[in-house]
């Protein structure tokens, strides 16, 4: 059941939202990644680079002065200015010290980290060190490079940063920022579209189906979808919404139709009493009178069995009694025994039977109905002198009877509304009296015989039905 309480959204902004939620959790492991990344290699390539300016700088110090290393000439900058080139605010810490660990010059003389170099720094063998001070606990590395002549050290060159300035890149974070922000917005705008373009055809079929309910069946849906599930529900609604029009006017065709029906014998059976009554006839007349009435009444009791015996086959109700029967016997019999009751001497019947027997499990009497049905549409369709013609024929397991006329045939836009219930086409509905349900009803007799009853052909120069039927093969061998 539904909850009337229960808060809804539209399809629109259902779609939209869970997109966009699932898109900006995406953006945000794609930027903490991006991020962690940048991190990474800004602060790789800031090493590489420490690491080479401390071997440009070792390779300056050549000239050894009583045992230490002094600048070989007047190098403007040697010391400083060397963040410009890793992009930093402040230059790193850069100190040339002896063998001893003994500082000799440093680019920030009041600002040191050491004092002087531990041995065990400046003798491990990894000449780039991340270690940690003693004081604030912040991370910082080491790079350094041994001044070398001859093979003989006389002292590094090293440079120190702290990790937290080695990282620092708010520029990149920036534009990686702007590009998350963008590409969301971006994506919001795809998302939007599309769940626009795929919720306005459902939200159109939901506003039919609505008029439908309503019993207003002028719907008008947009034809251009190129999604094919989209395109087939639309498509789908639209054929259903157009078949329950038709079935819609049939109903009330139906109304009017047995209405009609039943109020002409009614009338003509209370006028025809009515002139007994008043003696207006009397003798043979009187008798004449009272014969018209039985008939009519007979149409009525016909019409009126007809629907219950419809409504309940519809239903399953009524059982079928299947026998073995020969086909030839059963259609020489079912041919006679309505050809004796014809009072039209225009139309000629004719036969074709099969050359060797077939057998078939069906229900005699049943099967009689589909064809006195068949043959009498037949009839009426022959305006003048015509021709029927039952034939059968035997493909593989089945029989096929056909039952064809010379008639003027059924039009192409009525050939597949036959079946329909209470359908009555144009032709007939103001010329033969009738509810519509003997198509319907033989075809539904067909297939509770495991068979079927089919519109085989139809054109101006007639009609042919099929009859189709399963053979008896069992029987049919032993014979």
């Amino acid at each position: 059941m539904f909850t009337k309480n229960h808060k809804r959204v539209s399809l629109l902004r259902y779609w939209t939202t869970r997109y966009l939620i699932t898109l900006c959790i995406g953006l945000i492991v794609i930027a903490i990644i991006s991020a962690v990344w940048i991190r990474h290699t800004t602060l790789e390539n800031r090493l590489k680079i420490m690491t080479l300016m401390s071997e440009e700088v070792a390779d300056r110090f050549i000239d050894i002065s009583e045992g230490r290393p002094m600048q070989n000439g007047d190098v403007p900058g040697l010391l400083s200015e060397r963040g410009r080139y890793m992009d930093l605010e402040k230059d790193p810490y850069m100190y040339i010290v002896d063998v001893n660990g003994r500082i000799l010059t440093s680019n920030r003389s009041n600002d040191r980290i050491f004092a002087r170099f531990p041995g065990a720094i400046l003798t491990n063998e990894e000449q780039v060190q991340k270690l940690q001070l003693t004081d604030s606990g912040e991370d910082f590395y080491i790079v350094k490079t041994p001044i070398q002549s001859e093979a003989i050290s006389y002292g590094w060159v090293v440079f120190i940063e702290l990790e937290e300035n080695l990282t620092e890149v708010d520029q990149e974070y920036t534009l990686l920022g702007v590009m998350i922000i963008s590409l969301a917005l971006l994506g919001w705008a795809a998302i939007y579209f599309l769940s626009r373009r795929l919720s306005n055809p459902i939200k159109d079929v939901a506003f039919a189906a609505k008029q439908v309910k309503e019993g207003d069946y002028n719907i008008h849906l947009p034809s251009n979808i190129n999604e094919q599930e989209v395109y087939e529900l639309v498509h789908s609604f639209q054929e259903m919404s157009a078949r329950l029009q038709k079935l819609e006017s049939l109903r009330t065709e139906l109304l009017a139709g047995v209405t009609h029906e039943l109020k002409t014998p009614v009338t003509s059976i209370s006028g025809l009493l009515q002139a007994m009554k008043d003696d207006v006839v009397t003798g043979e007349d009187a008798k004449e009178f009272l014969t018209l009435s039985l008939k009519e009444t007979a149409k009525m009791k016909k019409m009126v069995e007809d629907l219950l015996a419809f409504n309940t086959f519809a239903a399953n109700s009524i059982p079928v009694a299947k026998e073995e029967y020969h086909i030839n016997e059963l259609i020489r019999e079912f041919t006679h025994d309505w050809e004796i009751v014809q009072e039209d001497q225009r139309v000629t019947l004719t036969r074709e039977y099969l050359s060797e027997d077939a057998v078939v499990s069906v229900d005699k009497i049943r099967l009689q109905q589909v064809l006195t049905n068949l043959l009498n549409n037949a009839r009426q369709a022959i305006e003048d002198h015509g021709l029927i013609r039952v034939s059968i024929k035997e493909e593989q397991n089945n029989v096929h009877i056909n039952i064809q006329d010379t008639g003027s045939g059924i039009p192409p836009e009525e050939q597949k509304l036959i079946f329909e219930r209470f359908y009555r086409g144009e032709g007939k509905k103001y010329k033969v009296r009738g509810l519509g349900l003997g198509l319907p009803f033989s075809k539904m007799i067909a297939n509770a015989l495991g068979g079927d009853l089919e519109l085989t052909e139809s054109s101006a120069a007639g009609t042919t039905f099929t009859v189709s039927l399963p053979k008896f093969t069992d029987l049919n061998e032993g014979q």
